[in-house]
């Protein structure tokens, strides 16, 4: 493929840890930035020590977490605690066009004097994101946090579980998912003014405030009617049936939506139960919802002898919302995203040939593509330093002796 990326003359020295800020890199990598890794192999990123391991063997260039998150990007070994590391860091920057970091608010300038004030005196256009847990400012700040919490912070856990039971929990960091697209706006916004201005800007980026938005709905429903949401399992308050059911098979199951009183019509007659139709206790929409324990025993009773996929298959050719809950086999076998070609299959280093998430859109000019796999610990640190940083090879042994890229 020789078509010229979207973003290909874009340069990212990436800084950051975890999901939340590696995110924010690899989705611009897949369009063409080159996106510089930096690690210490004294205090490497904490993601690597996260499962699932390839063939499950730990180790840390083996985290298929790290690797998802980390395609595209040049790895490099240096260490910021170190006078010359310091040194080394400036001339990435200065190479660079974004600085991305997820520290907690301040470490950047307290520690490494690399905060936005320090770096734009070098710098002068140069974007920096810093996405934080609570933003930069306020009196909760310097608070820090994982996407685990910021779940709960966020409200989404109040609202997932059973309505008799206490709280289920999301069991994902789901605004280390959220956040980094709203950061590539910011960042694309960003370049778009220093095109038209010839001037940088800073983002302090609040993963809280953007988890909020996406409770809008629950926002409203207190602001406007004095009412608190609460949970209800798999159910809806405007639909029923609406649940997870029962299939043929070990832990097979299928979700089924019903809106309206044709859909529930055509469902009754795919399951051959057309009685159910003028049954008083099914037959309007208030009357199933008075009877949804009855309801869904009388469905799951018909879908636990059906496999997820031809119960799928049958209630969406009806006309019927329907789903398999699929697991990673699934996925991976899905042929909506095998056409779509979602998944990109890199050789790397010491896991082999692993699937990578791609870019979720395809651009029409210039489409996004996978083209390395995430990095070893260190991996490129020789060649970044001495084919992008144009370091002398004395130069680069020097500085490795006095141990700057641990």
């Amino acid at each position: 493929m020789d078509e010229k990326q979207a973003l290909e003359d874009l340069k990212i020295a990436d800084f950051s840890w975890y999901i939340a800020g590696p995110s924010i890199s690899m989705w611009l990598a897949h369009h063409g930035a080159q996106v510089i890794r930096i690690e210490s192999i004294t205090k490497p990123d904490e993601l690597r020590g996260i499962e699932p391991f390839k063939d499950g063997i730990a180790g840390i260039n083996r985290s298929g977490c790290y690797a998802n998150y980390n395609s595209n990007k040049y790895g490099m070994a240096l260490n910021l605690n170190h006078p010359k590391g310091v040194d080394v860091a400036k001339r990435i920057i200065k190479w660079a066009d974004i600085v991305v970091e997820n520290f907690t608010p301040g470490t950047m300038k307290r520690k490494w004097g690399l905060g936005y004030e320090e770096i734009k005196k070098f710098k002068p256009d140069i974007i920096m994101v810093s996405s934080s847990p609570l933003g930069q400012t306020g009196p909760e700040a310097q608070q820090a946090g994982f996407g685990l919490e910021l779940v709960s912070r966020g409200g989404f856990t109040h609202f997932v579980g059973w309505p008799d039971q206490d709280v289920v929990g999301v069991g994902y960091p789901y605004t280390d998912t959220i956040t980094p697209p709203i950061a590539v706006i910011a960042i694309l916004a960003a370049l778009d003014y220093r095109q038209r201005t010839g001037k940088g800007q800073y983002i302090d980026l609040s993963q809280h405030e953007v988890a909020v938005q996406h409770l809008t709905p629950a926002i409203l429903e207190f602001t406007v009617n004095g009412r608190e949401g609460q949970r209800c399992g798999n159910r809806h308050p405007y639909a029923a049936p609406h649940g997870v059911y029962r299939c043929a098979g070990e832990d097979r199951w299928c979700a089924i939506s019903v809106f309206n009183d044709s859909e529930w019509e055509a469902l009754c007659k795919v399951m051959g139960r057309n009685d159910l139709v003028i049954d008083p206790r099914f037959s309007t929409f208030l009357s199933r919802k008075r009877n949804e324990e009855e309801l869904d025993r009388i469905i799951e009773n018909w879908t636990m002898n059906l496999m997820a996929e031809e119960l799928m298959n049958r209630l969406q050719e009806a006309g019927i919302s329907a789903g398999v809950v699929q697991n990673g086999k699934d996925l991976i076998e899905d042929p909506q995203l095998e056409h779509r070609h979602h998944f990109w299959y890199l050789k790397h280093p010491e896991m082999g040939i692993c699937a990578y998430d791609g870019p979720p859109f395809k651009l029409s000019e210039t489409p996004g593509r996978l083209t390395m796999p995430a990095p070893c610990l260190g991996e490129h640190t020789e060649y970044v330093c001495t084919k992008i940083l144009g370091m002398s090879d004395e130069e680069f042994i020097e500085l490795l002796t006095d141990g700057v890229f641990e």
